[in-house]
């Protein structure tokens, strides 16, 4: 939300005397952030062996800042193989309700919904984060999840992250600061090259739909017991399916109870 400034009605300065120090020339803007270019973190970490790998290793937000009651609904939308499809059920039910939400976009699920994407972009109640750009897990020794072939290499890894951080920055006009990798895997070599193009990777507290699998009973359920400060992950890009009946009963008695909802980038 924007604040609202004040109006301030300039008072006459007094008038200068010989020992009045001149005022300091206006500090130079800070200059723009330079993002590391793929043979340059190829270089920085092509020799390094990841230490840990899985949804929770260092560099992986998987709740809001200490103190924040509110809560973060997140939805990914996977492309390819992994869904093209479109949940207008449970996007419109954020619209009615007015509640917020990080959306997470492939590369591939905005080349099929063209249309869809410019009317979530242009709808300030939602932000675009980075879902990769063929929904890969990331690692740097090819490590998979759920079946889905990870990144082979530090040079796939930035490819990535920064073919569908090039895709928004046009298409948004300013890059995304959210990413999320396919599965939401990392190694911890892979999360340092996220941060090193400049993104926060979003993981999660609470499973809201297990990947789009789970009957509107058992999403509810989930997403009800979301803690105050909880980042939820659910799925936009199967229709049809308990997503969007489950968050909207969940989420719905959550707004009767007082619980108050965030995009990411509003408390981070």
């Amino acid at each position: 939300m924007s604040a609202t400034t004040a109006a301030v009605t300039p008072t006459a300065a007094p008038a200068a005397t010989s020992s009045a120090v001149p005022a300091a020339a206006p500090s130079a803007a800070p200059a723009a952030r330079r993002e590391p270019t793929r043979e340059e973190v190829v270089q920085r970490y092509g020799g390094t062996a990841p230490g840990d790998w899985g949804l929770e290793v260092a560099g992986v937000i998987t709740e809001l800042p200490e103190g924040e009651r509110a809560m973060a609904l997140t939805f990914d939308a996977c492309g390819g193989p992994g869904g093209n499809g479109y949940d207008a059920d449970l996007i419109d039910f954020l619209r009615g309700s007015r509640v917020p939400a990080t959306l997470f976009l492939n590369a591939r699920w905005i080349d099929a919904n063209p249309d869809v994407f410019e009317q979530l972009a242009a709808d300030q109640l939602f932000e675009i984060g980075n879902h990769g750009t063929v929904h890969r897990p990331l690692s740097v020794t090819g490590r998979s999840a759920y079946g889905i072939a990870g990144t082979g290499d530090v040079g796939e890894v930035y490819d990535e992250v920064a073919g569908n951080a090039r895709k928004l920055a046009e298409l948004l006009g300013r890059p995304p600061r959210f990413f999320r990798s396919g599965t939401a895997h990392y190694d911890d070599v892979a999360t340092r090259v996220v941060a090193d193009l400049g993104e926060h990777i979003a993981g999660f507290t609470v499973n809201g739909d297990d990947g789009a699998t789970l009957r509107a009973a058992e999403v509810r359920a989930e997403v009800a017991s979301a803690p105050p400060g909880a980042i939820v992950i659910g799925h936009m890009n199967h229709p049809g399916g308990g997503t969007a009946p489950g968050f909207a009963a969940a989420v719905s008695g959550l707004l009767g109870a007082g619980r108050r909802f965030v995009r990411l980038s509003d408390v981070m």
